[in-house]
């Protein structure tokens, strides 16, 4: 496993949902709503995860997809405590509690999993013989 690619990549998928983030509150009717930013930020990890999942197996990584998944998420889940928890949601009234015990969090980091399992089984596992 390329370690500094994996970081990369997930920096850049991270920056990708930051932003869909960023921009959902912005947009009246939505900004309001936790649900319907999860909602549509759902829709949008599915090209994200898989935009990284092919930047990350394009030289030739096998490494399993459900392992580069689980430490891109974790590299998500980090940079979310290091930067997203203390500059956007405890200055809006969250914690590091409402943050992390969010199951709209977990459905996206499994969501996030599963998009880069499917590329993995589907674009670069090879098939049985």
């Amino acid at each position: 496993m390329k370690i500094i690619r994996i970081i990369l990549v997930a920096t850049l998928v991270w920056l990708m949902v930051l932003s869909t983030f960023t921009l959902l509150g912005f947009i009246p009717g939505v900004k309001d709503s936790d649900t319907q930013q999860a909602i549509i930020v759902g829709l949008f990890i599915i090209p994200f995860a898989y935009f990284g999942a092919h930047l990350f197996y394009k030289k030739g990584e096998k490494t399993n997809g459900f392992i580069i998944g689980l430490v891109m998420a974790i590299i998500a889940l980090i940079l979310d405590a290091f930067i997203t928890v203390p500059f956007v949601i405890i200055p809006g009234n969250g914690s590091y509690y409402t943050f992390y015990t969010n199951p709209l969090l977990w459905v996206l980091v499994i969501e996030n999993i599963s998009v880069i399992y499917f590329y993995w089984n589907t674009k670069v596992k090879k098939p049985l013989s």
